[in-house]
């Protein structure tokens, strides 16, 4: 039994940013061709396109504002005609903000968070979920995060956008089922990314103790979970969140 996207053509968004680099890499090596998309990181996107390339598949690269309903239909077309359909789509682009209190945190990085988590999902829906009816077949995966269920000082804007974002994936997996398209999320812990193995700052005491398998993740791992989910293997997998945590959060029944 293998893991193989040979013939699947992935969209990633925030491909160049620290998780989306090693998702696009994953998927391209599991046999998809894949869109890159990011927002300004030119040099990285160029840089992923040819060690995609250098792998056999075809990479394209898209730029632009992926919480505007008009950039999603722009980069569906863009891709539709250099790739091809797209069978699988990873939303993992969100916007960045300096975290404090409910009662500190500016109202725009609520909004933020809205646009990034939320409507990004929606407007992808919107573009790319259509051809995946009209294939009855398609993989829909969001990166969510652990933070969704811990609801801890400091995370609100993120939190509620996160908490947002798993509202419109649930119904969307019920919504499209019919067509066996799968609608899923995976949510990662602190997960070590190329810049903490670069800095050194991998390991952090205090919350490694809270974790059962008494480790931060590493960014392959929460790839890996997004691979899985993209493939045939995963084929009865829809409307779940799935922690990749190491059991630092735990949804029950």
């Amino acid at each position: 039994m293998q893991l193989n996207l040979s013939g699947k053509t992935a969209l990633v968004t925030g491909a160049t940013g620290q998780l989306g680099r090693v998702i696009a890499r994953t998927l391209a090596a599991c046999g998809a061709n894949v869109a890159l998309h990011y927002i300004s990181n030119t040099t990285k996107a160029v840089e992923l396109q040819r060690e995609i390339e250098a792998l056999g598949r075809q990479a394209v690269i898209v730029q632009g504002d992926i919480t505007k309903q008009d950039t999603s239909f722009r980069i569906r077309d863009e891709v539709e005609s250099k790739l091809g359909g797209v069978d699988i789509v990873v939303a993992n682009a969100v916007i960045q903000y300096e975290w404090t209190s409910v009662l500190e945190q500016a109202p725009e990085d609520y909004v933020s968070q809205f646009e990034s988590c939320v409507m990004q999902s929606v407007y992808l829906a919107k573009a790319f979920i259509p051809h995946m009816q009209h294939m009855r077949s398609g993989r829909f995966i969001g990166i969510n995060t652990e933070c969704a269920m811990q609801n801890f000082a400091h995370q609100s804007a993120y939190t509620a956008g996160k908490r947002g974002m798993d509202g419109v994936y649930r119904v969307l997996a019920r919504e499209v089922g019919e067509y066996q398209i799968t609608v899923n999320q995976v949510a990662p812990g602190w997960t070590i990314s190329e810049r903490d193995r670069t800095s050194g700052a991998g390991h952090d005491e205090a919350y490694t103790q809270t974790v059962p398998l008494k480790r931060r993740g590493e960014d392959q791992e929460i790839a890996n979970a997004v691979a899985f989910l993209a493939s045939d293997l995963a084929s009865f997998i829809t409307g779940a969140y799935i922690p990749v945590s190491g059991g630092n959060v735990m949804p029950a029944i």
